[in-house]
């Protein structure tokens, strides 16, 4: 299980940050002084350390993301000359951070150095498949006659097995300890349109029975409710799992994967389609522009031919991240210069 430390003098958003990194399975310690994380940092080998800006770095070998609540250019160039690997602005749009945390390399507690031990500061490099399930999920939902209707994604290998049912199908109140009101869950939120189900392979069985109820007779029943609710929705469900060694090993129900493939599409790794860097690195600039309300940018055609030529071990999530440090740290054209600064190793 990812370790991570949260340094941050506001209460309410240490509180915040733990709530939801608890919720999606992270370990999570919080704390409000640089002296309180050191002492923690000698006990717990952490893998990620989100710091509030301002905040003294306590042990700058662990991958840090910084949080900053007033946000400059001179402040985000400081933070990846310290070793940052993301930089992130309030309000803080947790599916970012979330992108972020789920794109680090995933290492076996037992395996993992002791503090003493630091790990290396290129620790950060993107191992995640990332190759755009998403978009390419989109992409179907908007040129498709639901496009007027709700997209809702989720991803199942990040909920907490007890609660996938509950994020799904919703429950009612009182169903069990924490459910102090109605919910409704992702089917219904997606209701006339598309819901998008990724790493569906990390699902439970018991899940995946419910999921192929619904799927088969359009209807969901919310945890602790016994009033069938009907649902018109399309699912998009996503893998990275050999879904037929997952059904040889009995970990994947065999009825419901043939109720999903009714059409498969293989996303191939962004490696192996370099042409759609440039409409990806353009697409993103946009966005991104628009996220952080600054005025459009451009760039050089030899920095996208630099672009082009990098692997992108990280996929797409990689190259997101890449452009928006760039997007954030460059002025109005993105030069060859500012991808050797501030994207090459």
């Amino acid at each position: 299980m990812t370790k991570i430390l949260i340094l941050e003098q506001s209460k309410s958003m240490r509180n915040s940050l733990r709530e939801r990194l608890d919720f999606e399975n992270y370990s999570t310690e919080a704390v409000d002084s640089t002296e309180a994380a050191a002492e923690l940092c000698n006990r717990i080998a952490f893998d990620v350390l989100i710091a509030g800006s301002g905040m003294k770095l306590p042990d700058r070998s662990i991958p840090t993301i910084i949080i900053d609540s007033r946000p400059t250019i001179t402040s985000a160039v400081e933070a990846f000359k310290h070793g940052a690997i993301d930089y992130m602005t309030l309000p803080l749009d947790m599916n970012l951070l979330l992108t972020t945390l789920r794109s680090l390399p995933q290492e076996d507690s037992a395996e993992r150095p002791e503090p003493a031990a630091a790990p290396s500061r290129h620790r950060h490099r993107r191992v995640e498949n990332g190759t755009g399930k998403e978009l390419v999920a989109r992409m179907m939902h908007n040129r498709s006659e639901r496009c007027n209707g709700p997209f809702v994604e989720v991803n199942c290998a990040a909920i907490p097995a007890e609660l996938i049912e509950s994020e799904l199908f919703g429950h009612e109140k009182g169903s069990f300890t924490s459910a102090v009101r109605q919910r409704k869950g992702k089917f219904e939120l997606a209701d006339g349109g598309t819901l998008f189900m990724d790493e569906i392979g990390d699902m439970s069985l018991s899940a995946q029975a419910k999921v192929l109820r619904a799927l088969q007779e359009n209807k969901i029943t919310r945890v602790g409710g016994d009033r069938d609710i009907p649902v018109d929705v399309r699912v998009v469900a996503a893998t990275n799992k050999n879904i037929r060694k997952e059904i040889e090993l009995g970990n994947f129900r065999e009825d419901l994967y043939h109720r999903l493939s009714v059409i498969v599409i293989h996303v191939p790794p962004l490696r192996e389609r370099k042409g759609d860097i440039k409409l990806l690195v353009d697409y993103f600039i946009d966005q991104i522009c628009r996220q952080k309300r600054r005025s459009p940018i451009s760039i050089d055609p030899k920095a996208m031919e630099e672009l082009s030529a990098m692997s992108w071990t990280g996929n797409i999530r990689e190259l997101h991240n890449v452009i928006e440090r760039l997007t954030i740290l460059c002025n109005d054209c993105i030069t060859v210069d500012d991808v050797h600064a501030y994207c090459c190793e």
